[in-house]
């Protein structure tokens, strides 16, 4: 059993800063590309961020050079840091993992997301 969890959610001003952790646990042998999603209310899912296992970033226009995308591979550890948020990133913010368990199975999971509102 594979689980990823997010944290660092919350409320923020407008121009703040947060920063997003989702953690790897249970039967990880190795996790490939990562990613950070996020969907806002009647909106699709969007990828916001990512990154391969070694260390190849992608962003989407829309937080380039707002966001920051980085892993820590020894903890099985993904990171988002947002600076400078807008209110358009109200969303509710998603990772997922490319992760092959101990036993040779692979597959993408996802977190259950984190709720990030930047409002005044």
């Amino acid at each position: 059993q594979v689980q990823l969890v997010e944290s660092g959610g919350g409320l923020v001003q407008p121009g703040g800063s947060l920063r997003l952790s989702c953690a790897a646990s249970g039967t990880v042998h190795v996790i490939y590309v990562m990613g950070w999603y996020r969907q806002a209310p009647g909106k699709q899912r969007e990828l916001v961020a990512g990154i391969t296992s070694g260390g190849s970033t992608n962003y989407a226009d829309s937080v380039k050079g707002r966001f920051t995308i980085s892993r820590d591979n020894a903890k099985n550890t993904l990171y988002l840091q947002m600076n400078g948020l807008k209110p358009e990133d109200t969303a509710v913010y998603y990772c997922n993992g490319d992760i092959q368990r101990f036993g040779g199975s692979r597959f993408v999971y996802w977190g259950q997301g984190t709720q990030v509102t930047v409002s005044s």
